[in-house]
């Protein structure tokens, strides 16, 4: 469960403008990292606070839509973490500044399958915008005890009568719409039709009848696991991680018949960063630095994006965590990477109308 510092430190988060990047950094250290809760793990990132003697001051963001609107709103921050669908936006909003790669200690180190997404690490123009961090699944989990294997080979099992009251997706657009673009048979989200867009709507819609409510964060969804409030959801590695640990009878199956979704997430530089900017940097060199990877898999049970520090974990844990063979893993998998604004609004407000019942 979050603590109650953290919990302070989310509402604190609300609170928007000057006087807010102030009343952050008198608490801390200097850098402000606007983050997803739970990132701020010292383990994460453990040479800066070697290198400074402190923390780095963490605001917190619910999705990446609020991060948006708090900051175009005025918000400051020097470093931000949006995963590989926003960035395009961000870029074009003129609200980030190009890496200069040669500050971050293995750059050449990031995992190459990612680093050749269409238009995420390098723009048209050849510069710089995101530096992977974290890559991670969302996929069907369900309770063995309430669901048979043989249910659970189909994504479609989301939108089943026998399950309604006992489903939960996120309240986060893109995996929603991961989660339909996989059962309408689409791998590339990003040549959807407007035929398709309807068809991927209507399945949400659906869902929407089965679902008991939309998890906003990894507490939401591990308690109604926890809780027997659930039997499906179409939630991330750290909730199976976490519940398989806990004794819960949870499955995660990222082999159904339609596949699964993969996310890239990382950090960027804000373009009005307040702070320092060699700080920025050794932030982000200490995130990247091959150490972290082993706990990122083990504690998160997410993929880090240092490739050499992947491959330097135990292969039985790789397995464990499903990337033990990765040309298998990309196989099966939409990836969740930058569609055009146009399409991404669309997908924005018609989720809203799905969650209100229309």
């Amino acid at each position: 469960m979050k603590s109650m510092l953290r919990n302070l430190a989310i509402a604190a988060a609300c609170t928007i403008g000057a006087g807010a990047h102030l009343a952050f950094a008198a608490g801390g250290g200097d850098l402000v990292v606007f983050d997803w809760s739970g990132y701020e793990d010292p383990l994460l990132h453990p040479a800066y606070a070697t290198k400074y003697g402190a923390e780095p001051t963490f605001a917190f963001f619910g999705d990446e839509d609020e991060a948006f609107q708090k900051m175009r709103a005025g918000f400051k921050a020097d470093i931000a973490h949006p995963c590989s669908q926003s960035v395009v936006k961000w870029r074009e909003a003129g609200m980030l500044q190009p890496l200069d790669t040669s500050k971050i200690t293995g750059w050449k180190d990031l995992n190459p399958g990612i680093m050749a997404m269409k238009d995420l690490t390098t723009a048209a123009d050849g510069k710089v915008w995101f530096m992977p961090f974290d890559w991670g699944n969302t996929s069907l989990l369900y309770r063995t005890d309430d669901v048979t294997a043989e249910e659970a080979q189909s994504l479609r099992i989301f939108a089943d009568p026998k399950f309604k009251g006992r489903v939960t997706i996120g309240d986060n657009v893109d995996d929603a719409y991961a989660l339909a673009s996989l059962v309408i048979g689409l791998k590339d989200w990003t040549k959807m039709t407007d035929a398709e867009f309807k068809e991927a709507s209507d399945f949400l819609r659906d869902v929407h009848r089965n679902i008991r409510f939309y998890w906003t964060d990894d507490t939401d969804i591990n308690q109604a696991f926890s809780g027997n409030e659930v039997d499906l959801a179409w939630g991330w590695n750290e909730t199976f991680v976490t519940l398989k640990s806990q004794g819960v009878s949870i499955a995660m199956n990222r082999d159904t018949k339609e596949g699964m979704s993969t996310w890239v997430c990382g950090y960027v530089l804000m373009k009005d960063a307040p702070g320092n900017l060699d700080q920025a940097y050794d932030f982000l060199n200490a995130v990247n630095a091959p150490a972290v990877s082993s706990y990122m898999v083990t504690t998160f049970g997410y993929g880090h994006g240092n490739a050499a520090g992947m491959s330097a974990i135990e292969p039985k844990l790789l397995a464990e965590r499903g990337f033990d063979d990765l040309d298998k893993f990309l196989d099966k998998t939409l990836f969740q990477q930058p569609v055009a604004p146009e399409l991404k609004q669309r997908m924005i407000e018609e989720f809203e109308k799905i969650k209100a019942g229309y």
